[in-house]
């Protein structure tokens, strides 16, 4: 017990809680699968493959860019959205793995 300690800083526990709670919610977890699958994708796009409204997935998408979870890009009439950082998707790949849970 002489050598137990804490290895990671506050500041970066904190953020790593404030982030996973964003992420605790499987349609969520769902879109970062996509977005890790190419890159970035519009709101449509999305929508047609998790198969859910509209307002809905816009919901969710406004909360992961409110977090830093994910950014936007606008090219003319579309808005694509992609991940802020991919290590993200080693959360996923735990799961997918079955390794996590």
């Amino acid at each position: 017990m002489d050598n137990l300690q804490v290895r990671i800083d506050k500041k970066k526990l904190e953020k790593a809680a404030y982030v996973l709670k964003c992420l605790a919610h499987p349609m969520r977890i769902s879109i970062i699968d996509l977005l890790e699958q190419r890159n970035r994708l519009t709101v449509t796009q999305l929508q047609e493959v998790l198969k859910i409204e509209q307002s809905l997935l816009s919901h969710h998408l406004i909360n992961m860019r409110d977090k830093g979870i994910v950014s936007t890009h606008r090219e003319g009439k579309y808005i694509y959205y992609s991940l802020t950082d991919t290590t993200l998707t080693e959360i996923i790949n735990l799961i997918n793995r079955g390794k996590a849970f």
